[in-house]
């Protein structure tokens, strides 16, 4: 018998509207670094390297360095534009939903931004493993509460009613979420703006 075990879904379908450099954010070059990643690449190598399933919801612009990253079939690409050719809206909420929808199956599901790309391998993991005895439960560094955020499979009903920009939050604050103490800065460290990058990179 297989044993099922708790995916990572790695959130990559934001539009980056606050990073005002030159193209997408999470392709940026995490240039000084080894091997000099983009954020994208290298949060997906942390998620990988834990050897749990991960998924990974993007959109259309961002497909093909998805694709170049990780395997077609752990790849979910939301649409941009519905029937009728508007707009698409794109929230956290449907980002959740279509990462749950696709690995229905797991054991529970880890919630990851991928724009965090200074999450351990190590850290995931322990969120992972803080599922065999809790409904929820989150990295915590130094006292405060960072990502990624499990979520246990009893709960897959409250994450499949998620909506627009809505994140995860409300069934944080719901249910009893336990932190998992790690040592590990990076649980808090997202990049949003230029700034942040190049912050990062300093």
């Amino acid at each position: 018998m297989i044993k099922r075990r708790p995916a990572v879904v790695v959130l990559a379908a934001g539009r980056g509207s606050r990073f005002r450099g030159p193209g997408h954010k999470l392709e940026q070059t995490l240039a000084g670094t080894p091997g000099a990643d983009t954020l994208l690449a290298r949060t997906l190598r942390h998620a990988i390297s834990t050897q749990l399933p991960v998924v990974v919801v993007t959109t259309p612009a961002l497909a093909p360095s998805v694709h170049k990253l990780i395997a077609a079939r752990d790849v979910v690409t939301l649409p941009e534009r519905d029937a009728d050719g508007r707009p698409n809206p794109i929230g956290m909420g449907h980002s959740i939903v279509a990462g749950v929808s696709a690995t229905g199956d797991a054991d529970g599901w880890l919630i990851l931004p991928a724009d965090m790309p200074l999450v351990q391998p190590a850290t995931i993991s322990a969120v992972a493993a803080g599922l065999a005895r809790y409904p929820v439960c989150y990295a915590q560094y130094r006292g405060m509460q960072g990502h990624p955020v499990g979520f246990s499979t009893e709960l897959y009903s409250e994450l499949m009613a998620l909506q627009g920009d809505e994140g995860a939050r409300r069934i944080v604050a719901r249910y009893p979420a336990q932190p998992i103490d790690v040592d590990d800065p990076g649980v808090h460290i997202d990049v949003d703006t230029a700034e942040d990058l190049a912050r990062l990179l300093s």
